[in-house]
């Protein structure tokens, strides 16, 4: 080939690429950069049984908005209008997230015989667990393209993957000694609930891993319990270990260990990280929480993980054992409480679901009960502004 008609040649592939990522708003990675606030709903509505709204994903590119109403998961257009829901659970459907790889709709699932998993019973009509039956942590798949009708079944439908998590089941079943008294739960461990997709922590770009968070119990009488637990694994991974939902028999088909632990000082949450999302523009993973009730610390309601800092080994504080973990870093920005170090918000709304679309926006869910007792979720474009009294701006 000549040098001309190579030149040729590098010209028009160049543009081709060029076009391509101009498609999807950026550089590669970062196809959500360009994205507008035109043409968006500034409000996505849905109302829905007895149980609030859990987690949310708005997947714009296909059109598609995703609630998890704690015991099912409805999918609607963005206007708010029903096209499907997968009904039937029996556990606790928390935060979501969409997979960037393949489009799938990732959450995490718990089956628990705490009060949390009575009461969803109770709520749902039927007999209490055998007291006995041990409680099972899972990642939930649904395939979304598959979610075409109200009332498919989780089982039957065949549209529900699940891996099992060993390390939250044997977290939640251990016994530690914290203060030099014996107590339940290590770390205080719940369950799990925030869940997100994202870069390692370190780095802005590259490989998307899922990371989960643990549910923290609120016992204001532990030391052991003021860190936030995120578990991270790489979902091509986990590919190998999909096994269809059963609620009869559950299976324990999963990775032994996750890729990572990671622990963030954030003073205790009632029931730790709600719902846990990258954010590329900021490079911030916002993770959303039920205030504490520890007395020294600020109890903040929102927190922002500074992504572009790799963890640090230290020494993990308030644990007889001397433990070391692999210690996130919350962005210096928000509120500062100096006594505790910690940063953070005092924001009322994103435990029930906050998704990032990029360059800036977000859909975060309020969520209420109606008159007639229905409860729904009322998402609501915002734009991130970092200030310290209110991190986020309704777009009008």
């Amino acid at each position: 080939m000549s040098i001309r008609n190579f030149l040729v040649l590098f010209t028009v592939l160049f543009v081709l690429w060029s076009c391509k990522t101009a498609r999807l708003g950026g550089s590669p990675g970062n196809e959500k950069a360009s994205l507008s606030p035109n043409g968006l709903p500034r409000t996505i509505y849905r109302e829905e049984g007895n149980f609030h709204v859990q987690g949310v994903v708005v997947d714009v590119q296909r059109g598609y908005a995703y609630f998890s109403f704690t015991t099912k998961l409805v999918k609607t257009n963005l206007k708010g209008e029903l096209i499907g829901s997968v009904d039937g659970l029996i556990g606790h459907l928390g935060c979501l997230d969409v997979n960037p790889e393949d489009g799938r709709i990732y959450a995490s699932l718990e089956y628990k015989n705490d009060n949390i998993g009575k009461g969803i019973l109770k709520g749902l009509g039927k007999e209490t667990k055998d007291p006995d039956a041990e409680s099972s942590f899972y990642i939930a798949i649904f395939d979304g393209e598959k979610i075409t009708r109200p009332g498919m079944s989780a089982e039957k439908d065949h549209i529900i993957h699940t891996v099992y998590l060993k390390e939250v089941a044997d977290d939640y079943k251990a016994t530690v000694m914290n203060r030099g008294k014996q107590v339940e739960h290590r770390y205080g461990c719940s369950g799990i609930d925030g869940i997100a997709f994202g870069p390692q922590f370190g780095q802005k770009g590259g490989k998307n891993f899922l990371n989960l968070a643990y549910g923290i119990y609120g016992d204001t009488s532990r030391t052991d319990n003021d860190y936030q637990v995120i578990l991270q694994y790489d979902a091509k991974d986990l590919r190998r270990y999909e096994r269809p939902l059963s609620q009869n028999g559950f299976n324990k088909t999963g990775p032994v260990k996750p890729l990572n632990k990671y622990f963030l000082y954030t003073g205790n949450s009632t029931y730790g990280i709600q719902n846990l999302e990258y954010d590329a523009h900021t490079g911030y993973w916002l993770a959303a929480v039920y205030a504490g009730k520890k007395k020294q610390f600020p109890n903040y309601s929102l927190f922002a993980i500074d992504g572009a800092k790799s963890p640090a080994q230290e020494v993990l504080k308030g644990f007889d054992s001397h433990e070391k973990g692999n210690v996130l870093q919350l962005a210096a920005t928000g509120m500062y409480d100096q006594k505790s170090g910690v940063h953070g918000w005092y924001y009322p709304w994103g435990a029930t679901g906050i998704h990032a679309l990029g360059n800036g926006y977000f859909y975060i869910a309020r969520n209420g009960v109606t008159k007639d007792k229905k409860q729904y979720g009322d998402l609501r474009l915002y734009h991130w502004t970092g200030q310290d009294a209110e991190p986020f701006e309704e777009v009008k």
